[in-house]
């Protein structure tokens, strides 16, 4: 791809993160166009529909949260604060709309992907004996479904009181 329609192609996945995040995924295309600094034409032509748009979207931000997970699982003295540092990243404010407004769009393989990472993560902390061993990793999927994905369900408050009831320590 030519350096150029990287720019583009870039400046179009970040316009549309923010409008997407603030208007929902039936954000109007001719807004992200202008917000990218690209026309109309332009964005059509990297992504000829809303769905390829928002498929790509979600991929980038499946990578996104594999590389905090990454970084957290690096940074972390052992792998159930890995695991807390992770979840309470993906939920914070900016994170959660986007993953709200994406909820079912498709990356399936990214997806899939993250969540063996979580759960090497989780076995490792459950062996650790940092994690209780009747919870798993399909627990942090749903916590992380229900305060990013469906915000103000539950209120953000409990997320910690949640997590600490995880701990074994």
């Amino acid at each position: 791809m030519r350096a150029d329609a990287r720019r583009n192609r870039d400046r179009i996945l970040e316009a549309a993160r923010d409008v997407v995040a603030e208007r929902g995924k039936d954000a109007p295309m001719e807004l992200i166009a202008r917000r990218a600094g690209v026309g109309v034409g332009t964005l059509y032509r990297r992504f000829p529909d809303r769905g390829g748009l928002l498929a790509a979207l979600a991929e980038q931000y499946v990578h996104e949260l594999m590389d905090a997970l990454d970084r957290t699982a690096a940074d972390e003295p052992d792998a159930w604060a890995a695991v807390r540092a992770f979840v309470l990243y993906s939920v914070e404010q900016g994170r959660g709309a986007i993953a709200a407004a994406l909820a079912g769009t498709s990356a399936p393989e990214a997806r899939q992907a993250l969540v063996r990472r979580v759960d090497d993560l989780v076995r490792q902390a459950q062996a650790e004996g940092a994690m209780r061993a009747d919870a798993g990793t399909d627990d942090i999927m749903e916590l992380l479904s229900v305060f990013a994905c469906h915000p103000g369900v539950v209120p953000q408050r409990f997320l910690p009181l949640m997590l600490d009831g995880l701990d074994r320590r």
